[in-house]
């Protein structure tokens, strides 16, 4: 199996010119052909190398530390999965599906996630960087202190995301709906929010700063923002 994601070598004409967002970097993902996983428990701080993993039911296991490297995560159940410090490296999850998987402190770098069905997932902690989410519906995604640097959410739906605390740099929204999502305490650097819809932010309005909203979403957010800053907007 082979799988390439090609990187976007410049920007679009909306991104370009000094006042504008930095485009975010895609991976570049080149799987070798993966052998099947064996099918035993996954072990904590386990070695997972050019292994495709097939409508395997991860439900409980217990692979915190694990490195899974060149390999291929497909229609896998991850129901209370422990996976913290786990590190994902150069692979692909396709239709992975689960409720309080625990990646706190996880580490993704050129991944791809597509078609995720995720519910309570802790990632707390952890670090993201060149990664594509794409499609799928993510429920109460808890990305508190976590560090996101050129992740993509591509026409996907996250229902009350938490990225309090967290670091976001060239992090794009597409075609994507964001709804209750808490900004609070998190630092932004070349965010592009244009593209998500809607747009509801519950918590961290003063927290934008380094973002981009077209004029459309300022319009919209004018009542939360104006509460958030204790501005009376009188007739």
């Amino acid at each position: 199996m082979a799988r390439r994601t090609a990187a976007r070598p410049t920007a679009t004409s909306a991104n370009t010119g000094p006042a504008q967002v930095a485009p975010a970097r895609r991976p570049e993902l080149r799987l070798p052909p993966p052998s099947p996983w064996p099918g035993a428990e996954l072990e904590p701080d386990g070695d997972y190398d050019g292994l495709e993993f097939r409508d395997a039911d991860l439900s409980g296991h217990d692979g915190a530390g694990a490195r899974f490297m060149d390999c291929a995560l497909t229609g896998c159940a991850l129901d209370e999965t422990a996976l913290s410090r786990a590190r994902f490296l150069d692979t692909v999850l396709t239709g992975i599906r689960g409720v309080g998987t625990n990646l706190a402190e996880s580490t993704f770098r050129d991944v791809e996630v597509l078609d995720p069905r995720l519910g309570g997932t802790q990632l707390h902690g952890a670090v993201l960087e060149r990664v594509v989410i794409r499609g799928g519906k993510i429920d109460y995604l808890n990305l508190r202190e976590a560090r996101l640097k050129d992740v993509v959410f591509d026409n996907c739906v996250l229902v009350e995301p938490d990225f309090a605390g967290a670091h976001l740099e060239r992090v794009e929204f597409t075609d994507s709906a964001l709804r209750g999502a808490d900004f609070g305490g998190t630092t932004l650097k070349d965010v592009d929010l244009r593209g998500a819809s809607p747009l509801d932010i519950t918590r961290g309005l003063d927290r934008l700063r380094g973002s981009a909203i077209t004029p459309a979403q300022l319009l919209d957010l004018a009542p939360a923002l104006a509460a958030e800053l204790g501005i009376k907007v009188l007739p």
